[in-house]
């Protein structure tokens, strides 16, 4: 299927958050008296939108949108932040694959990229350090196909 591409680069049936304008209009017209499902045919958004929208006032005290998109998930692996640090600097030489078997031994599974990624972020490695050994014993044959 084709889509359409807004300006933005992204299609244009990407969802986005409603505005907080009209979301304050809808709740305004149900603490009027307004049902749900009224409120939803009178703005054009869905009754479970309305609902959602009601709880997170109660909750957070407006109706403000959560971020959409973005990394949602690193705040696992960033718990595990010192003893990775610390398997690191105990076996410097360590391959990703042997560092996941040391956190799995501790209960923690990350895959692979999850860990590169981790790297990445904290600037663990690169030339003439841990990177070499990151993948294994193919790290020096990958690196001289690199400098070709």
């Amino acid at each position: 299927m084709i889509h359409a591409v807004c300006r933005r680069g992204r299609p244009v049936a990407m969802s986005r958050a409603l505005s907080l304008d009209l979301r304050t209009r809808v709740l305004k017209s149900v603490a009027d008296g307004m049902s749900h499902r009224q409120a939803c045919e009178r703005f054009g958004v869905s009754a479970a939108s309305v609902s959602r929208w009601r709880r997170r006032t109660e909750v957070q005290g407006d109706a403000r949108p959560k971020a959409l998109g973005g990394d949602r998930r690193s705040g696992r692996i960033e718990a595990c932040k010192d003893l990775i640090l610390g398997v690191l600097a105990e076996t410097p030489d360590i391959t990703i694959e042997e560092l996941r078997r040391s956190l799995a031994s501790h209960g923690h599974t990350f895959g692979f990229g999850t860990i590169q990624r981790f790297f990445e972020r904290h600037r663990v490695g690169g030339r003439g350090s841990v990177q070499a050994h990151w993948f294994g014993s193919d790290a020096p044959r990958c690196r001289a196909r690199s400098t070709i």
